[in-house]
């Protein structure tokens, strides 16, 4: 039987395919500048310390993300925006959450709502797939990486887990509250994340065939186009040949 790869853990892999759509930078900066308003330090603002973490694995420049967090910080961001979570089920039942920041409720649901009825999903109430999932840091090393090196410097760091993936490559996972510590200790080390986000990780995962699962991408793909998205989470196994 073919491999399969966790939704979480290919996430990245799309991210040098939608680095090149301009609406990526656009939501980093939305996150970011809206994380500031909670504080501008990072050291204090583990919100915003992920948001910038993952804007830089984007390659955003150092001046865009101080601006944005100037922005935020200063309070010269006029823009009044709303966190809403939808969560739904996609093909064969696999759990999906979308995380928004908009400025108008009704707009969001209804893009959201026509996304998952489109692709034969249905949108659940609160809490109907959020209790599978858990918040947490996860960074990402490519295939090559020094296992060793990494293995002791991630435990010396007070890291979760660490993972060696099928395809050679690491993830690592931390708890929200040490993840800043964890990639200033690994970066300190000469290790360099190919990806370094805060992820919601599910408890359970749902295995695709390979029409659910490009069927799946295609959900998220879509939904991921929305303005008002800001992250798509879900518990999908996935066809290897499918994740490409």
């Amino acid at each position: 039987m073919a491999g399969h790869s966790k939704w979480a853990n290919i996430k990245h892999r799309k991210g040098a395919q939608d680095a090149k759509r301009g609406k990526l930078f656009t939501k980093l900066i939305r996150e970011i500048t809206t994380s500031a308003r909670i504080s501008g330090d990072p050291a204090s603002n583990p919100r915003l310390r992920a948001a910038i973490d993952k804007a830089l694995s984007h390659n955003m420049t150092r001046d865009t993300i101080d601006r944005a967090i100037k922005r935020g910080a200063g309070g010269d961001d006029t823009e009044t925006l709303e966190q809403i979570r939808y969560e739904g089920y996609g093909p064969n039942g696999v759990a999906i959450m979308v995380d928004c920041l908009t400025d108008n409720r009704n707009r969001t649901v209804s893009e959201v709502r026509h996304v998952f009825s489109k692709m034969g999903g249905n949108l659940g109430t609160d809490g109907s797939v959020s209790y599978l999932f858990t918040k947490i840091g996860q960074i990402s090393f490519p295939k090559g990486t020094h296992e060793d090196k990494l293995m002791e410097v991630a435990i010396d760091a007070g890291v979760d887990d660490v993972i060696k993936e099928e395809d050679g490559s690491f993830t690592i996972h931390t708890a929200l509250e040490t993840f800043g510590q964890v990639v200033d200790a690994l970066k300190a080390a000469g290790f360099k994340p190919e990806n370094a986000e805060v992820t919601m990780l599910p408890s359970i995962n749902v295995e695709l065939g390979m029409e659910d699962a490009q069927q799946f991408i295609k959900m998220v793909d879509m939904l991921e186009d929305l303005d008002d998205v800001q992250e798509v989470y879900a518990n999908a196994d996935i066809p290897d040949e499918a994740a490409g």
